[in-house]
């Protein structure tokens, strides 16, 4: 039996820092790969989960987009909570009001996130406007209108 143990996703995690009122852009799939935001009525209780102010914490939510097997945040950190105790709340949260509508409980979402801070550089609206594009270039609508599980604070 090989006892060899591979640090995973926390070791590239180990050192890093995440900035105080500064915005990530951070990619979560789900358990899995699973489509479960296929089902409409768990992609509107995670939307109306997120909707709700107090699963952000002190962060703000610029722009978000629930796909059918993962999601996009665009993220500013407030000055309390890190950006992992964010994402944490966020995925306990939508957990919660998910499964429930799918009639099953355990992980919704996979173990570890991506998350890509912007530089001042970088335009937010810009990244905004590629997350919630996501649903037109995936084939699932024509128009980013057409789809229901997105919001951006620029509307």
């Amino acid at each position: 039996m090989n006892t060899f143990r591979r640090p995973g996703h926390a070791a590239l995690r180990r050192g890093r820092y995440c900035a105080p009122c500064h915005v990530y852009h951070v990619t979560c799939a789900t358990h899995d790969r699973t489509p479960f935001f296929a089902d409409f009525a768990a992609a509107c209780a995670v939307g109306r989960c997120l909707a709700r102010g107090e699963v952000w914490g002190d962060a703000s939510a610029l722009a978000w987009v629930l796909m059918p097997d993962h999601a996009h945040w665009l993220i500013e950190l407030g000055t309390r909570d890190p950006l992992a105790q964010v994402v944490s709340r966020l995925k306990s949260a939508s957990a919660r009001a998910a499964n429930p509508v799918l009639c099953r409980h355990g992980a919704l979402w996979a173990p570890a996130y991506y998350d890509h801070a912007l530089r001042n550089e970088e335009d937010l609206r810009a990244v905004a406007r590629y997350l919630v594009g996501n649903p037109v270039r995936a084939g699932l609508v024509d128009r980013v209108g057409d789809y229901p599980f997105w919001n951006a604070v620029w509307l």
